[in-house]
């Protein structure tokens, strides 16, 4: 299924292009989108798999904001020819939606955030405030974060890993690292 967007701003045309695939795994389908020479899962990885867990341990979010996954898990549960993204390749997904200072506002959804902290989601990339779990098992920060693993580690604390991070008080976004035993969501992008 492909869908073609066409926006008419200041008389330029603007041509965005998504498409979607099926997890052989499941069955579950998910929208993708090409942003700058990449192509991302545009909807949080929702594939069931030992060290998974939904958002508020509801599966009801599981179905809504896809599930989170312990950073040990993340590494491997990308679909076939899908991988967990690099900080690197966070690293350009920023500077294709406008630098680090308002990446946020056009990575997340236009509803589901916190005190109109939705985004204008112009990329199509519609990151859902999932919030995580921490190595303890409680959830926090739904409705107000969306935090994606990324494959790569900190270096000088070899236990922590790579997020991007949007928050619903900010249009920015964040690399931040910190505990890989803590539970976050998934973008996979295409090898």
């Amino acid at each position: 299924m492909l869908k073609y967007i066409i926006t008419i701003s200041l008389g330029i045309f603007l041509a965005a292009c998504s498409e979607s695939f099926t997890d052989t795994r499941d069955g579950q389908s998910y929208s993708i989108v090409k942003i700058g020479n990449q192509t991302w899962m545009a909807e949080n990885l929702n594939f069931k798999a030992k060290g998974s867990f939904c958002p508020d341990g509801d599966a009801r979010n599981c179905k809504r904001l896809g599930a989170l996954y312990s950073f040990d898990v993340a590494k491997n549960v990308c679909p076939e020819g899908f991988r967990l993204p690099s900080k690197e390749d966070f690293g350009e997904l920023l500077n294709n939606a406008g630098g680090i200072e308002f990446a946020g506002a056009a990575l997340k959804s236009t509803s589901g955030w916190y005190k109109k902290g939705n985004g204008n989601d112009s990329l199509d990339f519609n990151a859902l405030p999932a919030g995580f779990m921490n190595r303890s098992g409680k959830f926090d920060g739904i409705g107000g974060y969306a935090q994606f693993w990324s494959s790569s580690t900190d270096e000088s604390e070899s236990s922590f890993a790579y997020y991007l991070e949007l928050d619903f008080s900010v249009n920015r976004a964040t690399l931040k690292t910190f505990d890989q035993g803590d539970a976050r969501s998934i973008r996979c992008v295409r090898d």
